[in-house]
């Protein structure tokens, strides 16, 4: 039982640079141990129609350790930007105390849900991508293409050389080209996603995109996809016979199957459930093999899952306790009589 007793109040401001890549990457990496131990369960996810956008709810509880859990709720608001001057994804986490309700802290959702999918995908790749990786390429340049970037280059089993990268926004490809120029990279635009895909050992996709951008003829024997912006079921960003040719492992299947490039592949009947490899947690509790061929394909389907929100906000949670800087509040204190 939690004995601190204000809620913290963190911005993103507060989270950015907080917690290194390499400590996300490890946490996420005990959340999916956790998992298959069943000692931490993501709960059904919730919906909330708005007007001209919706807000999306997730949760998590652990059972051991700090007995905590975190709920989730992110606004996805599409005219923001062009209509509001707003952010298109907006939300907040809560982290409490599973044995008593308190109000831990109330943290911006956007850093951490960036940081723990990017940590997600290194964990993947720590387990399934080839160990002479040394070529990266990012279809889709955004603040999540940074983030993976940064989490990739925090795993000390590869020596990543190259770096190739290719969004419809040229602006935001030269970003990420210049942030992987800081990394000391070789690294460069592509003309396109087939392109920046040629030679690759590890390809990253982040986009909105609903129609499939990545092709089975894009891919060479051994590469490691992480495929991240297939988040609804109106998305896609692998074809279905990519899917179909590759080892699937997805973060929750069954969310995969609804909303992931997974989904879009089975409506195409080009693969099923049952063809799953396993999921990421089977294969870090190695209950399931992850790579025994250098020539195999494996698509990580990442639709995300709360149980990384939670890990990533117990990790911001326990360093800004830590910080005497950091605001709090008695937010649930009785008032006086």
């Amino acid at each position: 039982m939690e004995t601190f007793g204000e809620t913290l109040i963190l911005t993103r401001a507060d989270i950015a640079g907080r917690v290194a890549p390499r400590d996300y990457i490890d946490a996420v990496e005990d959340a999916f141990r956790a998992l298959a131990a069943g000692s931490v369960a993501s709960l059904a996810g919730g919906h909330v129609p708005g007007e001209r956008g919706a807000f999306h709810i997730k949760s998590a509880v652990a059972h051991d350790g700090t007995r905590r859990a975190a709920i989730k709720i992110n606004g996805n608001f599409p005219g923001n930007p062009g209509s509001n001057g707003l952010p298109t994804i907006q939300g907040c986490i809560v982290l409490v105390d599973a044995t008593n309700g308190r109000v831990l802290a109330i943290m911006d959702s956007i850093e951490i849900t960036a940081q723990r999918t990017a940590a997600a995908s290194a964990v993947a790749a720590r387990h399934l991508a080839r160990r002479d990786a040394t070529t990266l390429a990012f279809i889709g340049c955004g603040v999540q293409a940074h983030c993976h970037l940064d989490c990739l280059l925090a795993l000390p089993q590869f020596a990543f050389r190259a770096v190739r990268v290719f969004d419809l926004d040229g602006a935001c490809a030269a970003r990420l080209r210049e942030h992987a120029l800081g990394h000391g990279l070789d690294a460069a635009v592509a003309a396109s996603a087939a392109a920046a895909c040629a030679g690759a050992d590890i390809i990253v996709t982040c986009t909105p995109s609903a129609e499939p951008i990545i092709h089975a003829a894009d891919v060479r024997p051994g590469t490691f996809v992480a495929a991240v912006g297939a988040d609804n079921a109106h998305k896609n960003e692998i074809a279905a016979a990519l899917m179909a040719r590759a080892r699937v492992v997805p973060d929750i299947t069954a969310q995969a199957a609804a909303m992931g490039d997974l989904r879009a592949a089975i409506a195409a009947g080009a693969m099923t459930v049952d063809a799953v490899h396993a999921e990421l947690s089977a294969v870090v509790s190695a209950t399931r093999p992850g790579r025994t061929r250098d020539d195999e394909i494996f698509v990580f389907d990442s639709t995300g899952t709360a149980i990384e929100d939670l890990a990533a906000a117990n990790l911001v949670y326990d360093s800004a306790r830590a910080d005497r800087a950091t605001r709090g509040l008695e937010f649930n204190s009785a008032p006086p009589r």
